[in-house]
């Protein structure tokens, strides 16, 4: 339901370059770089992550990105948490780059609007971003 409730709220939100977006499952166009939503009874998170499991290309990448970052946080208005070497819920090293906001609750009806803004304004901000850097991105991915 709170997904659901989630893509009608972003239903009429394009993306920077005019077209129609599945915020929930924004598309990287890079193999292994995720766009993830994540929330619990603690924050709410966007996480930019590369899962490469070349670390090879994952440092090549991340590398990148680090070049990127000043652009990145003026245009996201605000800055992330970069960890170049994390490990997901599989257990599987990965960098990521994330944007959190603590003290929302899933779990708290009443705080769904404000996850729903949270993420809005950083999908957004986010998608002015790559949209003008992915190209440089999937050709180092390639």
């Amino acid at each position: 339901m709170f997904w659901d409730d989630f893509r009608k709220f972003m239903g009429k939100v394009k993306s920077s370059n005019g077209r129609k977006m599945n915020w929930l499952n924004y598309p990287s166009d890079v193999k292994d770089i995720y766009i993830r939503l994540q929330v619990d009874s603690k924050s709410a998170k966007l996480c930019f992550d590369i899962q490469s499991r070349d670390a090879g290309v994952r440092a090549i990448i991340w590398e990148q990105m680090t070049e990127l970052k000043k652009i990145m946080e003026v245009t996201m208005n605000c800055k992330g948490e970069w960890d170049e070497q994390v490990y997901n819920n599989e257990g599987v090293v990965i960098s990521q780059i994330k944007w959190e906001k603590q003290g929302l609750n899933f779990y708290d009806e009443n705080q769904k609007l404000e996850i729903f803004d949270f993420f809005k304004e950083k999908l957004v901000a986010f998608d002015l971003f790559y949209q003008e850097f992915k190209e440089v991105i999937i050709n180092l991915a390639h």
